[in-house]
């Protein structure tokens, strides 16, 4: 059977063609002006300010880290429950990714299991804000203070979340988002870091150019002739124009997007109450998410196993994707010490249902039915 229900889809309303032909027409097709403004716009938008785009989350993370010192000797504490991306970016400057266990409730990072792993080569925690649910951040930023230790939000999926009130990126001093086109808003591939330190936001442009001591922004600019000069080396983590006009396109619509991404999670959340061996995300009182993706758990005395159950939805014509990965499970990491009770049963024991704007309330109630029947069918 051909799929009835995707998992994913990006929100477009249909006008972004003619925005990008239009910044096409001025001539700026790599990183110009539109870019300082999806910056400007992105960094107002989440309480920081400063923010720095990139080609993708990843080169976001990897940046971050390196302006905080981050080299080879040194070890990074990240979740292993996250995207392979989280520790490549720490592998990227050298560093050893170290991996503490989450919290099984919320799935971030648990603190009593980070202060467990800090060394003498310790030198960064980065907190992951799992699925756009923000980490309890104000205990992670208290021990890294007093360890003496760097803190790099990976806020790959919380654009729009908010901690006691506060939005993600204006917490920490430096937050890195993902505008992949599974997340909540997109510019195809890109990322942006917020910035609480405007030398690091200088020093974070520069390194994104090569380490360029002149924007291309400002040598077209100038009058008279500017001869550029590479005072360290750098990387080529540009995004382009285009891809920041689409990204302001998107912010235009992030409430409506995060509105019927809500929506849509409180469906399902009522749905499940309704409905055994099934569980509901768990929603901390301090927090308020993006609800980038909705992961349902089987309980302990489910009838079928994860994979079991995705195949048979399938079958049904309704894609989901498996539950956040266990990094060090994978081969590309094998061989690291890491005992992590909470995380293996989390990435075994979870699944992802569809969730976009765009899922007609038709299609989720025929996931709804497609997920109970099979865990009814296979209980009895």
């Amino acid at each position: 059977m051909s799929v009835q229900v995707p998992f994913t889809r990006p929100y477009l309303r249909g006008d972004e063609g003619a925005a990008v032909a239009q910044t096409i027409a001025t001539g700026w097709v790599s990183q110009g002006p539109k870019v300082r403004e999806f910056e400007a716009a992105f960094a107002e938008r989440v309480g920081a300010p400063e923010a720095v785009a990139t080609t993708n989350c990843t080169t976001a993370l990897q940046l971050a880290l390196y302006v905080l010192g981050v080299g080879p000797g040194d070890e990074v504490i990240v979740p292993s429950l996250s995207f392979i991306a989280t520790a490549n970016a720490v592998w990227q400057n050298g560093a050893t990714p170290v991996f503490a266990d989450i919290d099984p409730r919320t799935y971030n990072l648990d603190p009593v299991a980070v202060e467990r792993a800090i060394t003498p080569r310790t030198k960064a925690i980065m907190p992951v804000h799992q699925l756009g649910l923000p980490a309890d951040i104000d205990p992670r930023l208290a021990l890294a203070e007093a360890h003496g230790l760097a803190i790099v939000e990976d806020a790959a999926c919380a654009i729009g979340a908010r901690y006691k009130g506060r939005p993600i990126g204006s917490l920490g001093p430096l937050a890195c988002f993902s505008l992949h086109p599974r997340k909540v808003i997109t510019t195809g591939e890109g990322g942006m870091i917020a910035v609480h330190d405007p030398a690091i936001a200088e020093r974070l442009r520069q390194l994104r150019q090569h380490a360029m001591d002149v924007s291309d922004l400002a040598r077209h600019g100038t009058k008279d002739v500017v001869i550029e000069s590479y005072p360290e080396r750098g990387w080529n983590s540009r995004m382009t124009d285009m891809q920041a006009t689409l990204g302001l396109c998107q912010l235009e619509l992030l409430d409506e997007i995060l509105d019927e991404r809500t929506r849509q999670a409180a469906r399902y959340t009522a749905a499940l109450e309704r409905l055994q061996y099934v569980e509901a995300p768990y929603e901390p009182n301090y927090a308020e998410r993006t609800w980038q993706s909705y992961a349902v758990r089987l309980g302990p005395a489910a009838p079928v196993g994860r994979t079991e159950l995705m195949r048979a939805l399938l079958l049904d014509g309704v894609a989901t994707r498996r539950g956040v990965m266990a990094i060090h499970m994978e081969k590309s990491y094998a061989g690291t010490a890491a005992v992590l009770p909470h995380t293996v049963a989390a990435t075994r024991e979870s699944l992802m249902l569809p969730l976009f704007p765009g899922l007609t309330d038709e299609q989720q109630d025929y996931v709804i039915d497609r997920l109970a029947t099979h865990v009814t069918a296979l209980a009895a």
